[in-house]
């Protein structure tokens, strides 16, 4: 079953949700494969369809995550935000805060999310230059998003981490995965959510970004 949205209200309405997971609700199977049928229908560069989606609902397994999780939050590193940064973060003043908000609520409480979903691609990037970077990201990002779409049209609610990259040959370990020929591009938790009614976000004006027939 589906939420009842247009194109656009999915597009616009599909939000990283954090503090709004249902952690007592299993997700079924059935709708995780719906996810990553619809998923794999995303372009990909030169139809290699590299793609892999890793789904972990086991307890246990989940608990060992979590913590994989909760220590590498404190040892990613981010680039350093420039003075534009912080005014394009300023143009609605409680979503940055919203942000980091949820975020340690979701660390706080990462244990408890049913389901993680870890989206993989076959070839590292590690050193590589930005025409390889571009075209490994290129062929995973679009089949993700179409996962998160999918989600929220289901009801379901996800946010994109990178929050495993510090660690990820550790994960990768955990989970079997060849580290040297595949790279674990994100770490999603995926949940029910509590309502569904997400709206529109506040963003910088379409002038600021929309740029015709050159910079």
């Amino acid at each position: 079953m589906t939420l009842d949205l247009t194109p656009d209200q999915l597009l616009s309405t599909t939000r990283a949700v954090r503090k709004r997971l249902d952690f007592d609700r299993p997700v079924p199977r059935e709708l995780i494969e719906e996810c990553v049928d619809l998923a794999t229908q995303a372009p990909t560069g030169r139809n290699r369809q590299r793609w892999h989606f890793l789904v972990v609902t086991e307890a246990r397994r989940r608990r060992e995550l979590a913590d994989i999780f909760r220590r590498a939050l404190t040892l990613g590193e981010a680039a350093p935000l420039t003075a534009r940064d912080h005014e394009r973060m300023r143009v609605d003043p409680r979503s940055t805060a919203k942000v980091f908000d949820g975020l340690r609520y979701l660390a706080d409480n990462i244990h408890r999310v049913p389901a993680f979903v870890i989206p993989a691609v076959e070839g590292r990037t590690d050193r590589a230059s930005v025409e390889i970077q571009a075209g490994t990201w290129g062929s995973i990002l679009p089949a993700v998003w179409s996962f998160m779409l999918a989600a929220r049209a289901r009801g379901l609610g996800t946010v994109w981490t990178t929050a495993q990259a510090p660690l990820e040959r550790e994960l990768a370990a955990i989970l079997g995965v060849p580290y040297d020929k595949v790279m674990l591009a994100a770490f999603l938790p995926l949940a029910f959510t509590h309502g569904t009614d997400f709206r529109p976000a506040v963003r910088v004006p379409r002038e600021e970004v929309l740029h015709w027939q050159g910079w």
